[in-house]
């Protein structure tokens, strides 16, 4: 979805996966959830990616309002949208992805560590409700 919006909006797209650490990556693939403590450094590499290019999209599952704010240290004018689909519709997607570090099996962790939006954190949630291009024009024009 990120990727489809940025090309709406003619800007780099960065997939924040591919920042994680080889050991991030070595305990997802063996689906091994991870602790805050693991992300923090992978948060900051992705507020740095965000803060050296304020103008990008970022695909970045920052799960948790104290993710978006290390993520706002970096980039105190980013916006955030929070894609809020049903758990068995997220689950399908998972199933089918092929070559992708993330058992399905983390899934109900990351929903377990979900904490949505804010009303005094700058951005949107969109319920994803259709096709995937659609839904990229309505977050293109609710930005």
């Amino acid at each position: 979805m990120a990727r489809l919006v940025a090309e709406h909006l003619g800007m780099p797209f960065v997939d924040a996966d591919d920042l994680h650490s080889a050991s991030n990556l070595a305990k997802m693939s063996n689906g091994i959830p991870l602790t805050d403590e693991d992300r923090m450094p992978w948060l900051h590499a992705v507020g740095d990616a965000l803060g050296q290019s304020p103008a990008s999209v970022i695909a970045c599952s920052a799960l948790k309002r104290t993710y978006r704010d290390v993520l706002r240290e970096h980039a105190p004018n980013a916006l955030s949208v929070m894609l809020d689909a049903d758990p068995a519709r997220l689950a399908d997607q998972i199933a089918r992805r092929r070559g992708h570090f993330m058992p399905p099996e983390l899934l109900q962790s990351q929903l377990d560590a979900l904490e949505p939006l804010q009303p005094d954190e700058a951005g949107i949630i969109m319920a994803v409700d259709d096709d995937p291009l659609p839904l990229a024009r309505r977050i293109v024009s609710a930005l």
